[in-house]
């Protein structure tokens, strides 16, 4: 009996010559810059150097300003992810109605540009009469201006990153039955806190992943707010390093925009491998 062949549809190889295309556009579009800058932080006069990157160590304020983005970066992480999964889950199962209050509120600051949401910060801690200067109200405007650990950026980045962290979670939120699965370790006799912990949050990591990835590259890429209220994290001293070493600038915004890269990909891969594990078990 011969085999009945079904005929290759001829829409496929098109939507898949196109679909490459597409890819080469994007791949030479992005390659293209990194590559121009690549050559220009390795071109000198008298040849081609890799001092701009052996000399990153050594410069002063590299690792300080660094290792600051990273600490602000991880303490947002921690700051949002405790404001917004309680508040989410708490939502979603005892108050369904105040969803649309609080999609406005975490998307708020949208419509606030940088620069009016500094200027309101820098408003807010210059306020204040001379005779509350001993009081613990002043001296906590004093501690979180710390240039060692300005937590007046960490708010800043907390309002900026909003948004983004609250769609990251709501869509992570949305594709599971958060009631029905409270319920359901609640009737085993696990407790309020156990089933949340137990149950949801497992269900819930890569929404987690998603929403700290965002704020990561937020922080990682912020310029403006430090600049305007004097503090040094690394973008700014990207910038300050270009205007006396502009090698060296370029190559420490290839390194910083391939970490941010290296980052995506490792997220990407966690969550493959994630939706591999569920599709087998």
């Amino acid at each position: 009996m011969a085999q009945l062949t079904t005929p290759a549809r001829p829409g496929r190889r098109t939507v898949r010559w196109w679909r490459g295309a597409v890819l080469l556009l994007a791949g030479v579009y992005f390659v293209v810059p990194l590559a121009a800058s690549f050559w220009f932080s390795i071109d000198d006069p008298k040849g081609i150097s890799f001092e701009a990157y052996t000399g990153l160590l050594s410069a002063p304020g590299f690792l300080d300003s660094l290792w600051l983005t990273l600490g602000l970066a991880v303490v947002t992480v921690l700051v949002l992810l405790l404001l917004l999964v309680p508040a989410l889950i708490a939502v979603r199962l005892g108050s369904p109605k105040l969803r649309p209050v609080i999609d406005v509120l975490c998307t708020l600051p949208l419509v606030v540009p940088p620069v009016a949401l500094t200027a309101g910060l820098i408003g807010v801690l210059r306020w204040g009469p001379d005779y509350l200067m001993d009081t613990p109200f002043f001296q906590t405007f004093v501690f979180i201006q710390d240039p060692d650990f300005p937590l007046v950026l960490v708010i800043a980045y907390v309002l900026m990153a909003l948004p983004l962290a609250y769609r990251a979670l709501d869509a992570g939120l949305r594709s599971m039955d958060v009631r029905t699965l409270v319920e359901a370790a609640r009737n085993c006799g696990a407790s309020w806190p156990r089933a949340v912990l137990t149950v949801v949050l497992p269900n819930l990591r890569g929404a987690l992943l998603n929403a700290s990835f965002l704020t990561l590259a937020l922080v990682l890429g912020e310029f403006t707010t430090a600049s305007i209220l004097g503090f040094q994290p690394f973008p700014v001293w990207i910038y300050s390093v270009g205007n006396s070493q502009a090698h060296m600038s370029v190559a420490v915004s290839i390194l910083s925009l391939l970490l941010t890269w290296l980052l995506l990909l490792l997220l990407a891969t966690a969550g493959r491998e994630r939706h591999a594990k569920t599709a087998t078990s």
